[in-house]
C-alpha cells in the first residue's frame, strides 16, 4: 500500500470533511504538524474540534486556523503565548474543553489501544472533575478509599503528526523532545498522516529505536520546516 504522498494536500486528500474531530502531535512550537497544518487551512475545512496541548502562536500552528475561524472546539491543556486563542475562549466563540497534560496524552494512548476509558486522580475535586463519573477505590495508606474520576479515551477522525526520520512503510523516529505528544496522537487517529524531515530506505532503522511502528501511520509526505524559538532569551556578551 503506497503511503509516501508528494505534498501536505495530497496527503489529505480524501481525508478532510466539515465538523471532523483531528489529533494533533505537538508541544508549543516544538514537533507540530505545521506543513498539514498549512494545508488544512488551505483547504478551508471549517467546525472542527482538535485535540492537542496547545494551539500554537497567533501565526503558527493550529493558530493560524483559529485566525480563519475554522476550529469550533479545542480540547487542550494550554491556551496562553496565543492572544486568538485566549480572546476566542474569552470572548465564548470558542469550545474548550480543559484537560490536565498527563490525562490528555493517556486519553489519546488509550484510544489508540482501544481502552474506552481510565480511571485518575488528576483533576479530583477541581472543574475538571464536574460531570464526571466518580469512584473510590481503596488506594490509600492502609486501604483507605480514595476518589478516582473516569476519562474518555479519545479516538479522532484523523491524526496529523511531525516526525524526524521515517521509512517508506511509516516506522517513525522522533529527534529529542519533539517526540512529546506525537506518538499518542498519532496512535489514536482513524487515519494518521505524519510529515517527515527525512525518509529513509527501508531496513535502514534500528528496529530498536523506532518510536512508532508504522502500523499506525497511514501516510507520509517529506518537506522543509520551520524551527522557531517560541520563547528567545539572552543575555549581554
Amino acid at each position: 500500500m503506497k503511503k509516501v504522498y508528494g505534498s501536505a494536500a495530497e496527503a489529505l486528500e480524501g481525508t478532510l470533511f466539515d465538523g471532523m474531530f483531528i489529533a494533533a502531535g505537538g508541544f508549543g512550537l516544538c514537533g507540530i504538524p505545521e506543513l498539514l497544518l498549512n494545508a488544512i487551512r488551505d483547504a478551508g475545512t471549517k467546525d472542527l474540534t482538535f485535540a492537542s496541548n496547545n494551539a500554537g502562536v497567533d501565526d503558527f500552528g493550529i493558530g493560524i486556523l483559529l485566525q480563519t475561524r475554522q476550529v469550533k472546539k479545542m480540547i487542550s491543556s494550554y491556551v496562553g503565548e496565543n492572544k486568538e486563542f485566549m480572546r476566542q475562549y474569552l470572548g465564548d466563540e470558542l469550545e474548550l474543553e480543559f484537560n490536565p497534560q498527563g490525562t490528555l496524552a493517556e486519553r489519546m494512548r488509550a484510544g489508540g489501544c482501544g481502552i474506552p476509558g481510565f480511571y485518575t486522580k488528576t483533576g479530583v475535586g477541581t472543574v475538571i472533575a464536574e460531570g464526571k463519573e466518580h469512584k473510590d477505590f481503596p488506594t490509600g495508606p492502609d486501604g483507605q478509599p480514595e476518589t478516582y474520576i473516569l476519562e474518555r479515551g479519545i479516538v479522532a477522525d484523523l491524526a496529523i503528526v511531525k516526525a524526524w526520520k521515517a521509512d517508506d512503510t511509516g516506522n517513525l523516529v522522533f529527534r529529542k523532545t519533539a517526540r512529546n505528544f506525537n506518538p499518542p496522537a498519532a496512535m489514536c487517529g482513524k487515519i494518521c498522516i505524519a510529515e517527515v524531515e527525512e525518509i529513509v530506505p527501508r531496513g535502514s532503522l534500528d528496529p530498536d529505536a523506532i518510536h512508532l511502528p508504522g502500523i499506525y501511520v497511514h501516510r507520509i509526505v517529506q518537506g522543509e520546516h520551520e524551527k522557531r524559538i517560541e520563547q528567545r532569551t539572552t543575555r549581554a556578551a
